[in-house]
């Protein structure tokens, strides 16, 4: 990527999390300036820990379900719980998070004639009929069902984004994503891969639900920044939205055996009732991302897989430590 002829000043929601982390370290990269907003929900202090001497870094503790008054040149749009555990938490603060939020942001992209982008989600397709699913596809969703909260505030959010294109002719992009890992995943999202390496890790029994066929593509979060910043540099006559994700298949059973074997772990599979609305399959037509981002991941499953449960066996270590301290001083 080359950098931009005058740094921007970048507004990036739930930047404390998993994937707005990652995204502002590619943007200091570039030479940006970044203003982190994150309610810290999901998001960590610790994942931006590395950032608060840095120069051209802000933080800001806020909820963007309230409206934000700020100058900025462009906006990452990532705030909101994304995994099932958290995101069932408080359904209607997902929702609200989704919808407010996109409007509280897009108002202030308005103002400030901002370019603005919206993470959304291959939650949208839902439970799909068609399979890979290509942004054509308008899902398979229950709307009144323990999900639909997160499904139905990104298709909304995605609603928003278009008719604030439409009407206020306001610059957007909007991918959709599809299951990411790496490092700095929270390590309690309830995330099959999250899940299976820490059991793994500390010598429990990987909990597989329903029978382990239902298959996932599953992208390294490097991959996927990739796509996201080779998306906000497209023209303004393409506003997505684009899938981003591996097209690469894996059963959940493939992906348990596949920890194992590289963890070393001696780890029983075990199997419980499969959840309500789970998708059986999610794998991205990557066909347009292909064409306009000249974009497709490159890590394969094994070496990101290497380098996640790194992360994670350091952070399982630092915690015992804690606690072996804390124990100590009692």
């Amino acid at each position: 990527m080359t950098g931009n002829l005058r740094r921007q000043r970048i507004l990036v929601t739930g930047g404390a999390g998993f994937l707005g982390s990652h995204l502002i370290d590619r943007l200091f990269e570039r030479g940006d300036e970044v203003l982190c907003v994150d309610n810290l929900f999901t998001g960590d202090k610790s994942n931006i820990d590395h950032l608060h001497d840095h120069p051209r870094f802000e933080f800001m503790r806020h909820d963007i379900c309230f409206p934000l008054y700020v100058e900025v040149d462009q906006i990452y749009n990532l705030a909101c719980p994304a995994s099932p555990v958290h995101y069932q938490f408080d359904p209607v603060q997902t929702t609200k998070t989704s919808v407010t939020g996109a409007i509280n942001m897009l108002g202030l992209a308005k103002r400030v004639k901002a370019r603005i982008f919206q993470a959304s989600t291959s939650e949208i397709y839902g439970d799909p009929s068609v399979h890979p699913q290509p942004e054509s596809y308008w899902g398979n969703v229950n709307t009144i069902g323990p999900r639909a909260c997160y499904d139905e505030g990104k298709r909304c959010a995605e609603t928003l984004f278009f008719d604030y294109h439409r009407q206020h002719k306001l610059d957007i992009k909007v991918v959709r994503i599809f299951n990411t890992y790496g490092p700095r995943m929270h390590p309690n999202d309830g995330r099959v891969v999250s899940n299976f390496i820490i059991q793994a890790l500390q010598g429990e029994p990987i909990t597989i639900y329903g029978d382990g066929q239902q298959s996932r593509s599953f992208c390294y979060v490097d991959d996927l920044v990739e796509g996201f910043l080779r998306m906000m540099d497209t023209g303004s006559d393409f506003p997505g939205p684009v899938n981003l994700g591996n097209p690469n298949e894996f059963t959940i059973k493939e992906l348990a055996e596949q920890v194992l074997d590289l963890t070393g772990s001696k780890s029983e599979l075990i199997n419980k009732p499969l959840p309500q609305d789970d998708p059986r399959q999610r794998q991205p037509d990557i066909s347009l991302a292909r064409e306009k981002l000249d974009w497709e991941p490159k890590t394969q499953l094994r070496e990101g897989l290497t380098r996640t449960i790194a992360y994670f066996d350091q952070l399982l270590r630092e915690n015992d430590a804690e606690m072996s301290a804390l124990q100590a001083a009692q």
